[in-house]
């Protein structure tokens, strides 16, 4: 992240925590990894979704990649409603490609399948899972959203990212803020 874009307003790299009164239920209790923010608008992906329907293994299948035996299995997340059919490695910066976006020091983000071949040869990041589809706004739609408290804003840290308790990172998330997520429910306490 550039001096830059910190000074511009933009949240590159930050994650994005549904408010409990968020209206669209795709993004119910959702955490977004914000991967580019601009004045073009906003891309990111879904830290907290998985997408059960489809197994590592099945997508190479499809995609003919071979793969090895000490190849690790790689979690895949729904990354939102935007593209489903495209994939995305979000994965720490140890190996980055020529394609690769970086978002912060520790994390990356490549849409190739050249990463998938690597990871099917057991080698690859240290930490990483697919997605498949992201998350978008178009321009002043994310500052909108957020004006309008659908959205918190909260620092990431990799065990958020990159964890695999999918069911905690939104609570996880807003512990981070040092708010009781409870509080943020307005009906709490009515009749």
């Amino acid at each position: 992240m550039t001096v830059s874009t910190i000074d511009a307003g933009y949240l590159d790299g930050k994650l994005l925590v549904a408010m409990p009164s968020m209206g669209d239920p795709r993004f119910k209790k959702a955490v977004i990894l914000l991967c580019a923010h601009s004045e073009s608008g906003a891309m990111g992906i879904l830290l907290n979704r998985s997408l059960d329907a489809l197994s590592f293994d099945d997508l190479l299948e499809q995609l003919e990649i071979p793969k090895t035996d000490s190849a690790s299995q790689i979690n895949i997340h729904f990354g939102g409603p935007v593209d489903t059919e495209r994939g995305f490695v979000v994965h720490s910066t140890d190996l980055l490609y020529e394609t690769t976006l970086v978002i912060s020091d520790d994390m990356a983000l490549t849409a190739t399948v050249d990463m998938l071949k690597t990871i099917a040869q057991g080698s690859g990041p240290e930490s990483r899972f697919l997605a498949l589809g992201y998350s978008g706004w178009g321009p002043g739609q994310l500052e909108q959203e957020i004006q309008e408290n659908g959205w918190l804003v909260v620092d990431p840290d990799t065990e958020i990212v990159f964890g695999s308790a999918l069911d905690t990172k939104w609570e996880v998330a807003i512990n981070k803020l040092g708010v009781d997520p409870s509080l943020l429910f307005g009906d709490i306490g009515h009749a």
